[in-house]
């Protein structure tokens, strides 16, 4: 046997172990649910056991009026404007029935039913995205937070089949050519071509003690704290208004909730 030969077959080798090992880590990962990480410790983070997000939507007249929450959360994250090729979305708008298709009742209030309703990643208690990801480039942190490491992520779109709130965007051409120069955030990493992004509740803001951008630019209409805290924001304005979340027949628990 010669040289070449016995390299081919040893590299061969390797190739079918390492495959196996990544299976055998996939079916792990599957058993085992949802990975546990966290962001680097800082002394000035906002903490909670559980983060969630509670919008009202009735403090909004139309659509426009979620314009520049939107604007503050792509331009904070590097969301490149796609038109014509793609929609690469971290928030983004849908009338009642596209967005709550599960809510069967046919007697809404025209303000309710013909209202727009911004969506996000809704940081689900029982993530099916992270299930399914087979490199735990999709996790979820201790906070209840499902953040994404890009580096990790090799486009496979799992995910985005996993999820079932349409929350995930995926990057079929270079994102970074749709950026504006400079880029809009030098502080948060742009992403490539391949990879699948989506809303983190700004979890790199509240490692440093901010809150997330669309909550900033809300002036109050979107509130945003402790699920597991009675005396926070969220905890308050839930026991005293009605609320509904997306596609709670399906167990995932969201963590984002509406005041309509």
């Amino acid at each position: 046997m010669n040289k070449s030969r016995r390299s081919f077959l040893k590299v061969a080798g390797l190739s079918v172990f390492a495959l196996s090992s990544g299976l055998a880590t996939m079916a792990g990962s599957a058993q085992a649910g949802a990975r546990i990480g966290s962001y680097e410790p800082n002394a000035k983070a906002l903490k909670a056991k559980r983060w969630a997000m509670v919008i009202d939507t009735r403090a909004f007249k139309s659509a426009r009026e979620y314009a520049p929450i939107i604007e503050a959360c792509h331009k904070a994250h590097n969301v490149p404007t796609m038109e014509g090729h793609q929609d690469i979305k971290w928030m983004w708008l849908e009338k009642f029935d596209h967005a709550f298709p599960d809510d069967l009742n046919e007697h809404l209030t025209s303000r309710v039913k013909d209202a727009s309703y911004p969506l996000l990643c809704n940081h689900c208690t029982n993530p099916p995205c992270v299930r399914v990801c087979p490199t735990q480039a999709t996790y979820q942190m201790e906070d209840g937070i499902i953040a994404m490491d890009y580096h990790r992520c090799i486009g496979c779109r799992f995910c985005m089949a996993g999820c079932p709130f349409g929350a995930r965007s995926f990057n079929f051409v270079d994102p970074r050519k749709y950026l504006s120069d400079p880029v809009p955030n030098p502080a948060y990493p742009t992403r490539m071509i391949g990879v699948v992004e989506k809303c983190t509740f700004c979890a790199e803001r509240l490692a440093v003690g901010q809150m997330p951008a669309c909550v900033e630019a809300a002036g109050g209409r979107i509130l945003f704290g402790d699920l597991n805290d009675p005396k926070s924001d969220v905890c308050k304005a839930l026991a005293s208004n009605y609320s509904i979340r997306r596609k709670p027949n399906l167990g995932t628990q969201p963590g984002v909730y509406y005041l309509i």
